[in-house]
């Protein structure tokens, strides 16, 4: 499915949207697979126009090297802004991201987000998107004191429910179901007359886990998962608090030896 999209909308500098339209050509070029995502696959499936300051380029971490080393051999500059997730491709002072993972580690992107067949026209080039499930994967973490990306999933859901391998999502947030959770209870207070639009039986599943875990001992490591949302803002807790990181161990409550 194509998508329409008004590059017109964002109004960027005549710089900027030419280096825009060149990388995207180029990026067509090298034959190398890529996804817009971020604000342009947000757009093509809710219709909300909103500025954007560059391009969110997904591929896999196999293929970043790959895109580097064929924008490097043109004459732009590159940069491995973190090895674990985000490099960036500049002229001048007009970038483009190349993110080949989630920032906090907790998922990679695979051949799976590749399966979609949505594309939107951007600067004159056609371009697949991320799909809506995976586009909701890349957001749900996105939550500190200055950037909340929640309003984002409760708007695909509402607009792209139909499009959502809802299997697929649940799998891919398995070890993170409470975060998975407390989105689609945001979307039910948000949506009160669009309820039906999740699955009855994702509800049940998410909620019949909840329930089953109120009645568990607490565990017996302090572990704070904060820092897959926010890596600043939850510094004190790992710092002074005790509390083990996302990885490493914290402070162990006291148990009996088991017998």
């Amino acid at each position: 499915m194509s998508h329409a999209y008004d590059a017109a909308a964002f109004e960027p500098p005549p710089e900027a949207e030419a280096f825009y339209a060149e990388s995207l050509k180029l990026l067509t070029e090298s034959g190398i697979p890529f996804l817009l995502s971020g604000t342009y696959a947000v757009t093509a499936y809710t219709g909300i126009v909103r500025p954007t300051k560059d391009l969110d380029v997904f591929c896999k971490a196999g293929d970043y090297p790959k895109i580097l080393a064929f924008f490097q051999e043109r004459g732009y500059r590159t940069d491995v802004e973190d090895e674990r997730w985000i490099a960036k491709v500049w002229q001048d002072n007009y970038f483009f991201d190349v993110i080949f993972a989630m920032s906090n580690g907790t998922a990679p992107i695979t051949d799976e987000w590749f399966e979609g067949e949505d594309t939107i026209c951007v600067y004159g080039t056609e371009a697949k998107i991320t799909p809506p499930t995976e586009l909701i994967l890349s957001k749900t973490f996105i939550q500190d004191r200055y950037r909340y990306d929640g309003a984002d999933v409760a708007h695909v859901i509402l607009r792209a429910s139909e499009r959502i391998d809802w299997q697929r999502l649940l799998r891919y947030m398995e070890p993170y179901w409470e975060v998975l959770l407390t989105h689609l209870l945001n979307f039910r207070f948000i949506y009160p007359t669009e309820r039906d639009v999740i699955p009855t039986w994702v509800m049940e599943e998410l909620t019949s886990r909840l329930q089953a875990q109120v009645g568990l001992p607490a565990a017996r490591v302090k572990v704070c998962r904060g820092r897959l949302f926010s890596p600043r803002d939850y510094v004190t807790d790992i710092t002074e608090w005790g509390f083990a990181d996302v990885v490493g161990k914290g402070l162990e409550e006291r148990h009996e030896p088991i017998a």
